[in-house]
Order: structure tokens, then sequence, then C-alpha cells
């Protein structure tokens, strides 16, 4: 069964004055102030697009391996992942890097880089953002 996710985002002013407050609709856990100085500069307790971003690839990415790692009979005990999302202003999204550091008995390094590779390949928000380089650091702990 498909799923649906909702976000809006109310904006007020221009670009570099306004600012805008982004509502998780779906969840209905939070409202979240954004701003151009926030994305482009310091965020100052504001979120950004690529912040936003960066939580929904490294949730996903999470996911992914997980599952992969349990189906190959390798289930984690734990990942920690991180995703940082470039910026330049002008330019765009310039790269994402994802750092995952695991916890997987009975795997070897080797092992779970591959699954790490597989991960990043596959999951749904890596293959929405193919426009993108992503790149991997996968260890275990």
């Amino acid at each position: 069964m498909a799923t649906t996710r909702q976000a809006h985002t109310v904006w007020e002013g221009n670009l570099i004055e306004g600012k805008g407050v982004v509502t998780l609709d779906s969840s209905g856990i939070g409202e979240y102030p954004v701003s151009w100085p926030s994305r482009a500069e310091k965020a100052n307790g504001k979120t950004s697009p690529e912040e936003l971003i960066a939580a929904a690839h490294s949730s996903c990415f999470s996911m992914a391996l997980s599952n992969g790692l349990a189906t190959a009979g390798t289930p984690p005990t734990r990942l920690n992942t991180q995703a940082e999302v470039t910026f330049q202003p002008g330019t765009g999204i310039t790269g994402i890097h994802l750092t995952v550091q695991g916890e997987v008995p009975g795997l070897d390094e080797a092992g779970f880089v591959k699954a790490a590779e597989d991960a990043k390949a596959n999951c749904p928000v890596s293959q929405a953002l193919t426009g993108t380089t992503i790149t991997l650091s996968a260890s275990l702990a």
C-alpha cells in the first residue's frame, strides 16, 4: 500500500530578508523556522531544506541498511548514520556524504562496507537524489 506524507511551508517576504515556517503535517510533530541566512550562513536555531534532506537521507539509509543486514542473517545491534548535505549559494546542493558506524555481530568490515554501499545505492531517498553526488564512509564500531 502506498503512503503519502505531507509538509508545508508558509513564507513571508523576499528571499534575503524573508522568513518561513516548515510544518510537518503528517506526523504533527512540529513547526520549524527557516530563512535564507539559516540556509546560506549559520543555522542560528533555524532549519534549512538541506538539513531536512540530511534528516530524510540518514533515516532512510539506516532503515535500508538495517533491512539488508537482517535479510543477510546479520542484523545490526546499532547503526549511527550522519548525512552531510553541502549547499553552495548560486550553485545549489553540491554533494551528500553519508557516514555510518555499525555494531553488527558476526560481520566483518568488508561485509559491512558492501552492505552499506548497497543501502546507499538502493534506499528510496538516495534514488530520489540521483542528480547529486553521494559518497559514503562506513565502518564497524
